[in-house]
């Protein structure tokens, strides 16, 4: 099959630009650095060494035609996997070998370590590397056991002959890594370092003024055989299969004869439901406007001011309702078939006779950031859900994203994979649902339903033991890690004393030296990440970056475990490889803008792509796990589907755990998930929201859709704007070589080489990886016909195994000064500027023309957890709302979007950066009722039988369409209402803070910090919602305290007032007390808040209020007293 070799990817030469280069300079003047990595001296005094040189073009495309698994190149990916690498600005690349990173210990082929046997080269203590099953890897038949530093002496420094049998290593050309090219002649990738052991140390990196023709020589593999230019506007650069190949491959099978069914369907929405909602839509307007016209004609001659103020509000009300209202006019439905996936690309065929899956890989991505507010135990929990995800081991890979650089969340990572090795295996013998350990042991339903397997009881229970033990061990890590740095630090200060004195021969009493207090690992080595007690070098914004592979890539053929292994479970028939797993803090310096969590999801992107390069990943924040197994599946069959070549992302809804059966607070956000989500998705597509999002990877590299029409309905076009359009074809196969971007006009410009490290960075590497993930998203041909897909079977080849250079490539690639120059955060990657990084991201996606789709599957696919607490959640709007404001003030603002995006796109996206500024108005409005109780006067000047009629009208549309919103959307009445609730709430609070800090940012250039949500619990451990009851004072809470004691203070004036009135205005106290319940109904949540559970609200709150409402209400009744009285209060006396 031609394209057997095609697919892969693996390392050229380890290059970036001195960081002292002027990227503006020209290409000829480029001065790149070639690294030579040597590996300083491990614990047990077993140094190693790599060197990373140039290699030709015609070495690589021979390395990436070679599938053989050499006893060499297995040694290398083991100790790739088995090495942490750390690295960043104005520092060495190290790699340090660790044979243990936790005081546990696992047995698990797949740990990472080198756990073999000992070297048997003498007065050497090395260990043997092992292969995926645990078992010794020989490079000689004669099963002598070497280490691999003894190895690479044999060649560098002997005749490369075995210690044991004295016959030559294969590869007599004095190479360790050779591959076997398609003559079948073995072709040298890197000579040997000629050093020996003793003479490898610290790192270096050798500067060579090569110029332009370095990107000649190590553009690596060349792609002209499968991506061909054509005169046909199809696909990432035109991606077209050559003309002599169409008839020619076996592979290529012809589907005219089999038509496959569709992986996803459509489902409208019933027209029975459908169209009285956009009728009742229609009415409303109309209503509305009818209104508004009315009360603009008909003032209160009385109250002008009264009058004044409630038409703008309601006017501003009416234009936020029809922002949020039209974008829903288009609800759908999907579903997935699975089967059909199956059939797809995991059934056997001519071109995948072995039934081998030929789904393409997703990297899934997992951020954290405190490990004090983000608790380990529940990182821990997510990572073991996604490695026991039902999707193909050899094409997951996770990777831990710790931007605190915590050594607690590395070892709960190296304590969870510990566990996964019972965990993941124990998920697949009895298909256990949800596979978050904690989530599964908590369930409130009998575990024991539809288990038919005997031993299903017996594996339970020692499953769940050993979890319990798990859950001991992450809780002890923070003592345990202080008494082993305590314990290291004091006997490094008893040394340090007791050299001073040997040096020191006057009895003179010393001084004790000075030794940092460093935090230790459990091989007693130095943390290279943050300390428990910060140093220079070592703290939260400043340390290095560090990159360890827990896991390393699994093998490709099914690995099944012992019949009855350690943990006493029949495992013979059960696949126990796992996914790979990544733990990555990205590098941080001060003086650098770090961009939060939009720059450590950049720096994972371009970690993945260098060691994994998935086409597809799946963010996930570190609470939220994978509650259906299948997930990732259901959301790849709208990827694959027909037309998914347009799809940038496949978004899930949010659900989550913990939330107190009322939902107090609306946490679920079920209004949002289940009615506006489900609506735009009949648009353009839903909104980004942080989490739960399986990207197309090249969508978030900035390029622009295949099949690009520029049709965007009769509105888009007075929006247009020009703006260059760029597509995959605009990364040269030769950097060296301009080439084109195609623009809307179909006009061509030629990029220079200078613009490639401008827009992706300095990376080599990086960039010929965007080929390769853009070819390995392409759908299967479903027809003979159908050029522009990838041949089936070309995605079930094994993947490259890492070695030491492409993990120090993807330490460059996360450091920090990496992004200095390009375009990443503006338009690559994850965007920056914003709080709300998700909405703008999504957002920057359908303006270049791609479509999303919301994914609901009937098993929810992912749960987190929120925070039920009221201040958690007023912080968290908070946060949300300031994000908004952000944009709407920034160049994000949808009213300058391109013609690419669709009006009602348009509209849901504007209303996104407008929606806080309504609490303005709303706060005014919700005063409106108290201000008439006190002046006796109302909003119109009578309660006439026009204002009532009007008013009844707007609310049973409304009603009505609440109830058609929950007939199509499947949401309870009772979450429609919460969600109006918390609507008034954060409107009164949040969002007004929201609005006055994004016109200081504007204004002033006041920059806004927020801190994390913690995710802790409360104090009582029997009550699951004891959060729910934890009162935590806050200044966002003084307006709705405000509101709720000036109405209720109104009413009770207003109904003494009138009950003792000569001449009693009973319609201004009906209408004044009416909208007061309206507000107050609103408010009672909040007020439920403020009560806690026993009453333990802060004196401080009722002082704050009652003194606020009873100044206003005096200075009311003083200003403007009841007419024809001059005193406070007027007539009115206690009976």
């Amino acid at each position: 099959m031609a394209y057997k070799s095609h697919f892969s990817r693996a390392p050229t030469i380890h290059q970036m630009i001195d960081s002292g280069h002027d990227l503006d300079s020209e290409a000829g003047n480029v001065e790149f650095a070639t690294y030579t990595v040597h590996i300083p001296l491990t614990p047990d005094n077993q140094p190693a060494a790599i060197s990373v040189e140039p290699s030709t073009s015609q070495s690589v495309k021979n390395r990436y035609a070679s599938m053989e698994r050499s006893a060499s190149l297995r040694l290398e990916d083991q100790f790739a996997s088995s090495s942490m690498f750390t690295g960043g600005y104005n520092c060495f690349t190290r790699a340090q070998l660790k044979e243990k990173v936790i005081e546990t210990d696992s047995s698990h082929p797949q740990m990472a370590g080198a756990r073999g046997s000992a070297c048997e080269v003498p007065e050497c203590y090395g260990k043997v590397m092992t292969d995926e099953r645990g078992l010794d890897i020989h490079p000689c038949p004669c099963e002598f056991k070497i280490c691999r530093d003894c190895l690479r002496d044999t060649f560098a420094t002997g005749d490369g002959k075995c210690p044991g049998c004295r016959k030559s290593y294969k590869g007599s050309d004095g190479t360790v890594f050779s591959f076997a090219a398609d003559n079948g002649q073995r072709q040298p990738l890197s000579p040997l370092d000629g050093t020996s052991k003793m003479e490898r140390r610290l790192s270096m990196m050798k500067t060579q003024n090569s110029g332009s023709s370095n990107w000649r020589q190590t553009n690596g593999v060349e792609l002209e055989h499968w991506l061909v230019e054509t005169e046909k506007d199809y696909g990432y650069g035109n991606a077209m299969r050559p003309k002599d190949a169409m008839n020619e491959d076996s592979g290529w099978i012809d589907f005219k004869d089999k038509p496959l069914g569709k992986l996803t369907r459509k489902l409208n929405i019933s027209a029975l439901v459908l169209t009285p909602y956009r009728l009742l839509i229609l009415v409303r307007m109309v209503v509305l406007a009818l209104f508004m016209e009315w009360r603009v004609s008909h003032p209160n001659d009385d109250a002008l001011w009264l009058w004044g103020m409630s038409v703008v509000c309601e006017m501003w009300f009416a234009f936020s309702w029809l922002l949020d209202q039209l974008p829903k006019l288009c609800p759908i439905n999907r579903s997935a078939d699975l089967d059909v996936l199956k059939e797809k690309f995991e059934t056997p065929s001519p071109s995948n006779p072995t039934g081998k899956s030929d789904l393409p890989g997703i990297d899934i991505f997992v951020s954290t950031a405190d490990p004090e507010k983000e608790p380990p135990l529940v990182t821990a929990n997510t990572i073991l859900s996604i490695l026991a995800a039902d999707y193909p081991v050899e094409k997951l890979a996770c990777y831990v994203s710790d931007d605190g650089g915590a050594l607690l969340t590395f070892e709960a990572m190296a304590e969870a994979t510990t566990f996964a090795n019972l965990w993941v295996p124990f998920c697949r013998k009895h298909n256990v649902e949800p596979r978050n350990p904690e989530s599964y042991f908590n369930l409130k339903i009998d575990p024991y339903t539809n288990k038919v397997r005997p031993d299903f009881v017996r594996d339970r229970r020692r499953v769940k033991r050993e979890y319990d033990e798990f859950k001991v061990r992450i809780n002890g890590l923070p003592d345990s890690i202080r008494r082993r740095s305590e314990a290291y630090n004091s006997y490094e200060e008893i040394r340090a004393l007791k050299l001073q004195r040997e040096r020191d021969i006057d009895d003179e009493l010393l001084e004790t030296p000075k030794i940092p207090k460093a935090t230790w690992m459990a091989d007693g080595t130095h943390w290279p990440g943050t300390w428990i007690i910060s140093s220079p070098e070592h703290s939260r914004g400043d340390h290095a970056s560090i990159i360890q592979v827990m896991l390393k890539p699994p093998s490709d053929e099914p690995l099944e475990g012992a019949e009855v292994d350690s943990n006493g479970i029949n495992l013979s028939e059960v696949d126990i490889r796992l996914p790979m797993l990544v733990y990555l803090s990205r590098e941080k310096r001060p003086g650098y803008d770090h961009n939060k969590k939009a720059g450590a999801m950049n720096a994972l992107v371009r970690a993945s792509a260098i060691m994994s390069n998935g086409p597809f990943m799946l963010n996930l924040d570190c609470d939220h796990y994978i509650y259906n197994s299948e997930a990732l599946r259901e959301g790849m069959c709208f990827m694959m589907d027909h037309g998914g070549e347009q799809i940038c992302y496949v978004q899930f809804p949010q659900r989550f755990e913990g939330v107190d059966p009322s939902d107090r607070y609306a946490n679920n956000n079920t209004v949002f998930f289940d009615v506006n989500m489900r609506a735009l998705d009949g648009i353009q597509g839903p909104m980004y929201v942080g989490t739960g999002c399986l990207f197309r990877r090249t969508a978030l590299y900035g390029f622009d859709p295949p099949l690009l029409k520029e049709q965007t309905g009769c509105f888009g076009r007075f929006f247009a704007r020009r703006k260059k359009d760029a597509t995959v074809a605009s990364v040269p196969e030769d950097p060296s070589e301009t080439q084109s971007i195609r623009r809307a006009d179909s006009d061509y410009e030629e990029m220079g080489v200078a613009l490639i490290p401008k827009r992706f960075g300095n990376s080599t590497l990086f960039i010929e990886s965007i080929r390769m993930a853009e070819f390995q998203g392409r759908l299967l041909p479903e027809y003979a016909a159908m050029k522009n897909g990838r041949p089936p079977g070309a995605l079930t080849l094994p993947r490259v195994l890492l070695d030491a250079a492409m993990v120090a490539e993807a330490v460059s690639v996360i450091s920090c000064w990496y992004e200095d120059k390009t375009e990443w955060g503006n338009h690559v990657g994850w965007i920056y500027g914003s709080v709300t990084e998700d909405v703008v991201t999504g957002y920057r996606m359908h303006n270049r023309g791609w479509r999303s789709v919301y994914c609901v599957t009937k098993r929810d696919a992912f749960r987190g957890t929120a925070p039920i607490n009221l201040t958690d959640r007023l912080h968290q709007v908070l946060r949300w709302a300031t994000g908004s404001v952000e944009i709407f003030f920034s160049r994000n603002n949808a009213l300058l979007a391109g013609r690419r995006l669709k009006f009602l796109q348009r509209i849901a996206y504007l209303n996104v950066g407008i929606y806080p500024f309504t609490s303005i108005f709303l706060i005014v409005y919700c005063f409106l009722p108290a201000l008439s109780l006190f002046s006796g006067q109302f909003i119109v000047q009578s309660l006439n039988v026009t204002f009532l009629v009007y008013l009844l009208g707007i609310t049973l549309t409304l009603v009505f369409l609440a109830v058609l919103e929950i007939k199509w959307s499947g949401i309870h009445l009772e979450e429609w209402w919460r969600n109006e609730q918390f609507w008034l709430i954060g409107g009164t609070s949040a969002h007004i803070v929201a609005v006055l800090q994004g016109l200081l940012k504007v204004l002033a250039g006041i920059e806004i910090s927020f801190t994390l949500t913690s995710k802790s619990g409360g104090d009582d451990a029997d009550d699951e919602f004891a959060d729910l009851y934890i009162f935590k004072w806050t200044s966002l809470m003084v307006p709705p305290i405000t509101i709720m004691m000036t109405n209720v203070l109104g009413i009770a004036f207003a109904f003494c007032r009138t009950i003792y009135s000569v001449l009693p205005d009973w319609s201004s106290l009906l209408g004044g007390v009416f909208f007061s319940f309206w507000v107050l109904a609103h408010l009672y949540p909040f007020a439920k808040g403020l009560m806690g559970r026993r009453g333990k609200t802060p004196v401080i709150v009722y002082v704050w209020s009652g003194l606020l409402a009873i100044t206003i209400s005096l200075l009311w009744v003083a200003i403007d007293p009841p007419s024809g009285n001059n005193q406070i209060g007027g007539s009115f006396t206690f009976p």
